[in-house]
């Protein structure tokens, strides 16, 4: 477990594998039914190589990191995020985090998921202690 309320703290990077079931799958969950994250014709029609992931995948991935290292006497408040680059099936996207500041029982982590492009998605979570 890592003290999610000390600044500077780091979380370990977790690799996750983006695939065409993923891709797919996580978009029907999520009710996104965007022929981007599906169709390949249409996706390439479009001018993506391929079909790629949803910002709502991508959020999710995001929660789930900080949710495993998060204590159980926490919650995780709230998460901005803005995305960069597509994640498509065969990239790694690797999801590292630190703890950027603590406000009292607020702390404030920043999130990057990047791939062999860049950075895929951009975070800002805030995790809140129970008082």
């Amino acid at each position: 477990m890592i003290d999610l309320f000390v600044c500077g703290a780091e979380l370990p990077p977790v690799d996750i594998a983006v695939t065409t079931r993923s891709i797919v799958a996580s978009a029907l969950a999520t009710r996104d039914y965007q022929d981007v994250h599906h169709d390949l014709p249409r996706a390439r029609e479009l001018g993506t190589p391929d079909i790629f992931m949803n910002i709502l995948t991508s959020n999710g991935y995001v929660e789930r990191y900080v949710d495993r290292w998060r204590a159980p006497n926490s919650e995780i408040e709230s998460i901005e995020l803005r995305l960069g680059t597509s994640n498509f099936p065969g990239d790694t996207m690797r999801l590292t985090g630190k703890v950027e500041a603590v406000e009292g029982n607020r702390a404030t982590l920043s999130v990057t998921g990047l791939n062999v492009r860049g950075a895929h998605v951009l975070a800002s979570v805030v995790v809140r202690r129970a008082a």
